[in-house]
């Protein structure tokens, strides 16, 4: 399995959670992301700043966008967040099994794999 560097560390329950809440239920404002969470058994007790400090930090890593506002019963405007694509990649790099795709995968797709990887490598 790869372990991308959301999901290394401290964070990477908090970020995994978000990731899989924004996943299912997106777009969310920051308060919609805590109280999903709270819901959860692991993270009954979670405060709002940890929530707030984490999709902020994950906004500036690129892996979460702003896409809107919407109105709160208070009368504030509250930003609406959803994944990028690089969120989705994350996602599913954390859960793919390297050594099963290197022995399943056809020549051209891994000739395919080696082009991007190159690439990448190259800038």
């Amino acid at each position: 399995m790869a372990r991308v560097y959301i999901f290394k560390g401290r964070e990477a329950r908090v970020n995994k959670a978000i990731f899989w809440i924004l996943a299912m239920q997106s777009p969310l404002t920051i308060y919609d992301i805590w109280r999903r969470l709270r819901t959860q058994r692991d993270f009954q007790y979670i405060r709002y700043n940890i929530v707030n400090r984490r999709v902020r930090t994950l906004k500036e890593q690129g892996v979460i966008e702003k896409i809107g506002e919407r109105k709160t019963k208070n009368g504030f405007q509250a930003t609406l967040y959803q994944l990028t694509l690089r969120a989705y990649l994350s996602i599913l790099l954390d859960k793919l099994d390297m050594d099963f795709f290197l022995k399943k995968a056809s020549s051209d797709e891994i000739l395919s794999m080696l082009v991007i990887l190159a690439s990448q490598q190259q800038s």
